[in-house]
């Protein structure tokens, strides 16, 4: 029996909390992960992990173990990705992640055009508003947007977000423009995640507490509200820039724009030589707007 049958499906299955995620990552059935690392403990007379109905989790073995996997892993990765560099030939799986909005309306179609582009690419690619630890979970690229924590991942500005303040002509036309930013209680104002809004007045950033009658969680909800003319809405270029060059909504407040934000392309230290990573991050800094 070969030292490292099991390791795999060990690190998917630890890094993914799931037999069942851990099959679909690699590739292969949920009974053949679970018997891989059932035959790892049983070799290692070792414990590695908790099994309920609803979760898998790390025993403390199984998380010292899981550390030292998860280098030597890095390490065969880091080892294929240096010969891939040799050769100059983008290869193998390019798992990613983005916000889900973004994602779909910006990343996608420039993942598509990649693979056309690289065929010897497969890309893994979740779509999710969670911060994904990348290293834990196995990702190569991330998508971020806005202010970034401090970490030890490196950042690439690939575009940028643009928030605006705007209302349809025909609200506007009913209820007035405003013109400060204390002229904003006198409107309905359309509820995101936060009841504020961020603003620069004078020269420092300014959260105004917001109020109105629709409150939703999704930028495209917030835009159709804003669209029939409800009231006025702070979104994204990216929700709203079409509307905007069309005239269906109208920018205001312009004076009191915060600063663009960056957006980010974020990777492991470890994946920098990788060009598969290294020519994604180019296409999408001269694809995205």
């Amino acid at each position: 029996m070969h030292e490292w049958e099991g390791v795999s499906e060990f690190v998917a299955v630890a890094e993914t909390e799931s037999f069942t995620q851990a099959s679909k990552r690699l590739g292969i059935s949920t009974a053949q992960v679970s018997r891989q690392v059932g035959s790892l403990e049983q070799r290692l007379d070792t414990k590695l992990l908790y099994r309920t109905t609803r979760k898998v989790s790390l025993t403390e073995e199984g998380h010292l173990y899981y550390r030292h996997c998860r280098q030597v892993l890095d390490g065969l990765e880091e080892a294929e990705r240096a010969l891939s560099s040799l050769r100059g030939l983008p290869q193998g799986v390019l798992r990613m992640t983005a916000p889900v909005a973004y994602g779909e309306k910006y990343i996608m179609p420039i993942v598509n055009d990649f693979l056309l582009a690289y065929p010897n690419v497969e890309v893994d690619i979740t779509l999710t508003n969670r911060q994904v630890r990348l290293v834990d979970a196995g990702i190569d690229l991330a998508i971020r947007i806005g202010k970034l924590a401090d970490s030890s991942l490196i950042a690439k500005r690939v575009s940028q977000r643009i928030n605006y303040v705007c209302a349809s002509p025909d609200y506007l036309k009913r209820f007035g423009e405003p013109h400060s930013l204390s002229e904003l209680s006198q409107h309905n104002c359309l509820i995101g995640n936060h009841d504020y809004w961020r603003f620069i007045e004078q020269g420092r950033e300014r959260q105004l507490k917001i109020k109105g009658n629709l409150r939703c969680n999704t930028g495209h909800g917030l835009r159709d509200a804003a669209l029939k003319g409800l009231g006025l809405v702070q979104l994204p270029n990216y929700y709203i820039g079409q509307d905007l060059k069309a005239g269906l909504l109208v920018s205001v407040l312009n004076a009191y724009q915060e600063p663009n934000e960056g957006v980010w392309a974020l990777y492991p230290q470890n994946r920098h030589l990788s060009p598969k990573v290294k020519l994604m991050v180019e296409f999408l800094g001269r694809a995205l707007p």
